[in-house]
Parts: structure tokens; sequence; C-alpha cells
């Protein structure tokens, strides 16, 4: 089985059509989108238009070609969009949201997880704990978690932050696979102590929780995103933790001209990192 797999896509639709056109010409069975998938430029409030005016046809595409597609929105997206998403994949067989989820095909089985840890940006949507003990990077901005009314302001965002689930607790979480073996973890945010998760700055920002609960399980793979130019910086797009294989493809930012996605092939664990510029097919 082949799929491949992108992610921090961030609303550009360039990025998007290429990818559709490189899966029907790659012939994979599966297309894995990793999140961060809605405009980032402009009113954040407004990321339901993209939803609605563009991934709804979007996703009826790989559905008349027969080309499965995994999603999951992640901190750049706004939660109160989920159920929008939900349902917009609901009316395809061959789309499937894949947070908090399973989906199995052909012996192989795909979990989600689009928690992230804290990060200093205001939006805190999806922003946890990675622990108990876990140390707050210092914070840029006023937090904000959105609400169908608008921004809501967290006056205190270290107390409210207590009040929630930890990234260890929500991979614990997770539904069980029947085949650790047989398992890929579709994890937004990258695994510490590895060198997929290096910012621009050189800071390692990766979950400590993410590391611990692949160390401990070994599924087959992992994919991972999030920080956008860690491989650039690091030299570095995949690493092995024991068995478990584990990719970070990395993506351009928004205002570059290049697209980055990985593909797959299962039952030999080939595996190649493509670059592509805007005007390339």
């Amino acid at each position: 089985m082949k799929f491949l797999y992108v992610t921090d896509i961030h609303g550009i639709q360039w990025k998007y059509d290429h990818i559709y056109q490189i899966a029907k010409s790659f012939k994979v069975d599966l297309v894995i989108n990793g999140g961060d998938m809605l405009p980032k430029k402009g009113n954040f409030l407004n990321q339901d238009r993209f939803i609605k005016n563009f991934l709804d046809n979007y996703f009826s595409k790989f559905n008349k070609e027969g080309i499965y597609y995994l999603t999951m929105l992640a901190n750049d997206d706004l939660i109160i969009f989920d159920e929008l998403l939900q349902n917009t994949c609901n009316k395809y067989p061959y789309v499937v949201n894949i947070a908090q989820k399973k989906f199995e095909i052909k012996d192989y089985e795909f979990i989600g997880m689009n928690w992230v840890s804290d990060f200093p940006f205001a939006l805190k949507d999806r922003a946890r704990k990675d622990s108990k003990d876990f140390i707050f990077p210092k914070q840029f901005g006023k937090p904000v978690i959105s609400t169908l009314k608008g921004w809501k302001k967290i006056e205190d965002w270290y107390a409210y932050a207590e009040t929630l689930p930890t990234i260890e607790e929500e991979m614990n979480r997770l539904v069980k696979p029947s085949r650790m073996e047989k398992t890929i973890y579709i994890i937004h945010g990258p695994p510490s102590k590895m060198f997929l998760d290096v910012c621009q700055d050189g800071s390692r920002v990766g979950s400590k929780a993410v590391y611990e609960f692949l160390k401990q399980n070994q599924p087959l793979m992992s994919f991972h995103g999030h920080i956008h130019e860690s491989p650039e910086i690091s030299n570095k797009w995949f690493e092995y933790l024991n068995k478990t294989l584990c990719i970070q493809p990395g993506q351009s930012h928004h205002f570059q001209d290049y697209l980055i996605f990985t593909t797959i092939e299962l039952e030999n664990l080939n595996f190649e990192r493509f670059k592509v510029g805007k005007m390339e097919s």
C-alpha cells in the first residue's frame, strides 16, 4: 500500500491542487493531511469559508477517484470549525477526519492526535501542558480561544491550562490499536529528543510526552509537522526511535513558493521526500 503525507498547507490552494494531481499520478491508496489545513492570513474567524468554498469540492475529487483522504485540523485551525469539518467529511465515504480516531485499511491502523504542547503565541484552542511538570514558554500576546461569538480572552492562561488534559493524558486516551506493529500515528506536534522539532533560532520545542509514548509503544511509524522549518535547520526529516520510524517532512511558510510532501510504501517501508515548486506538475 502506498500513501502520501503532507502537513501545514495553511489554506494555500495551489499546494492542495498539486497534492491532488500528484496523488493521482503516483497512484497512491490514500493521502494524509497532518493538520494546519486552513488559511493563516487574514481573519481566522473566516476559516469556515475555506471549508465550505474549497475543501468541500476538493474532498469530492478524492472521493470520486477512490483515494482515501485522512485529515485533521491543528493548532492554527480554529476549534469552533471542528464540527463543520466533520460534517463535510461525513459527506464522502473516502474522506476521514482522523483527529483522536482510528482508521483501518489493508491490515494497517492509522490513529490521529491534533493537540499540541503549549507555544508562545496567542491562539490556545489546541494548546496543552505537555505533562504535569511542564514549563511554559515565554508568552507573546494575550492568550485567546475561539468561540462562536468571537475571541475569548484568557486572563490567566497558566491557571486555565491546569484545568485541561495534558498531552501525556491525551496520548493515553487515544483509541488502542489491535496490532501496534502495524499502526501509524499521525501526531501534529513532533517528539522531543530527536531533530524533528528544531526552530529557526535553534530552540527545541518537541513533546516529551509524544517521545515517551512512541518509545514505550513502538508503533510502525509516526508522522508529524508543526515546525515548518525543522528539516531545513537540522538537516533531518526522519529518525528512528528504536523500531519506530518518525517522519517530519516540514513545509515552506505560506509566503514561499514550494510544496513539501513524502510518499511511503508500507510493504517495504520505502519512503521519499519531495520538494516541488509552484509551477511544477
